[in-house]
């Protein structure tokens, strides 16, 4: 039976791509070549002792969780850092909301891109299931 195997990509309106993939670039170390678009290669690398996942959930429409973004999606990068993103986005002037949750899967953070759309960040721990 033929199925859907994984997330191809996520693609999103932007009123200056260019401009906003050289920030995530910039900001975010997110690697864009020419094309402007990221590659995520996933392995046996992204999660010690494991394989990396992506995550599909929709959400109810009247959530309140992609706050203050008026966008109707958010985005989740993972990261191996949090603390050390989080001083990126603030000396590039990023607004970040100062609440780092902990959760009993990793730690989670969220700032608003310069075109305010609302990105979470998420430093997986070792009992992450995904």
């Amino acid at each position: 039976m033929a199925r859907v195997t994984g997330i191809g990509g996520v693609f999103f309106k932007s009123d200056d791509p260019k401009a906003l993939a050289d920030w995530y670039r910039d900001v975010l170390g997110l690697e864009t070549p020419d094309s402007g678009v990221v590659t995520f290669v996933w392995g046996d690398d992204p999660q010690p002792g494991g394989t990396g996942h992506t995550v599909l959930a929709p959400f109810a429409r009247d959530t309140h969780y992609f706050e203050p973004s008026d966008k109707p999606f958010m985005l989740n990068f993972r990261v191996d850092d949090l603390d050390g993103m989080l001083v990126r986005l603030r000396e590039a002037g990023a607004d970040v909301n100062d609440t780092i949750d902990i959760e009993t899967y990793g730690r989670f953070c969220w700032f608003i891109d310069p075109e305010g759309n609302k990105i979470e960040l998420w430093e997986p721990n070792e009992t992450a299931p995904y």
